[in-house]
């Protein structure tokens, strides 16, 4: 009877075990597919990552071009001041001048320059402000005061123009008073902005 006893408890037991090693069975290949979408997902996501710094990257370096655009974009439109030159003249009472370079003998100064053709600016009425200084540093003309936010310009005259895109030239007068041989000075400015300049020697 004992020995049947336990026969039918080993039978059991088999049974058990059986059973348990047919669901440990399909455990590990649960468990083997589980690793394998596992590592599939791990790529899909290392992809995912690199993906997203890829186009971080290129966000970057589009907003940096942008950048560098814009500002290219905004050199570009500014208005460029060239051929800037100033002479001296003696006015007849007929109205004829003769170039001078005698400090002594100039009646006027004769500023000129020109405002260079540019398709990209923004057109409409512009204003420059001309300063000439003479040679003992005194600002000539009107000799007027402008401030511009934390810095004052005085002037000998101003330029104002209606530009259109296109090249446009420049000249006035500036009226001599006994003037001093020596180094004179001419600046353009834009806004308060220094845009041009030159000088000149009267003898």
């Amino acid at each position: 009877k004992k020995s049947n006893g336990d026969i039918a408890s080993m039978a059991k037991y088999k049974k058990q075990y059986l059973a348990l090693e047919s669901k440990m069975k399909g455990l590990v290949v649960e468990n083997e597919a589980l690793k394998k979408d596992n590592t599939v997902l791990k790529v899909q996501r290392d992809s995912t990552i690199v993906v997203l710094d890829e186009s971080k990257k290129s966000n970057k370096d589009l907003s940096g071009q942008n950048e560098n655009l814009t500002k290219t974009v905004e050199k570009g439109s500014k208005l460029a001041i060239v051929n800037l030159k100033t002479s001296a003249f003696i006015v007849r009472s007929s109205g004829k001048e003769i170039a001078t370079d005698k400090a002594s003998r100039a009646d006027v100064l004769k500023v000129s320059f020109t405002i260079a053709e540019n398709s990209i600016a923004k057109s409409g009425d512009r204003k420059y402000y001309v300063q000439v200084i003479d040679s003992k540093n005194n600002v000539m003309g009107e000799s007027q005061t402008e401030r511009f936010s934390d810095k004052t310009l005085t002037y000998s005259f101003i330029a104002n123009v209606k530009y259109d895109n296109k090249t446009i030239d420049l000249v006035k007068n500036v009226y001599a008073e006994k003037l001093v041989k020596g180094t004179f000075f001419v600046n353009v400015f834009d806004n308060g902005q220094l845009v041009s300049t030159t000088n000149f020697t009267l003898k």
